[in-house]
């Protein structure tokens, strides 16, 4: 029986890196860098850089 193929998309969890626990859930390609963005943090009620980690 053949292996399946790897998916193309990969779930990863970015988790704030004002360290309050805070994440958001997405998705990127398989190839692609890890990802960090500026998004809102509602804990601390700003802007923070979120950080890719993967999902456990």
């Amino acid at each position: 029986m053949a292996k399946g193929a790897k998916q193309r998309r990969i779930l990863v969890r970015l988790v704030s890196s004002a360290l309050t626990g805070f994440f958001y859930t997405t998705s990127r390609t398989r190839l692609a860098d890890k990802l960090q963005m500026m998004k809102y943090d509602p804990v601390v009620k700003k802007r923070v850089l979120f950080i890719e980690q993967k999902i456990k």
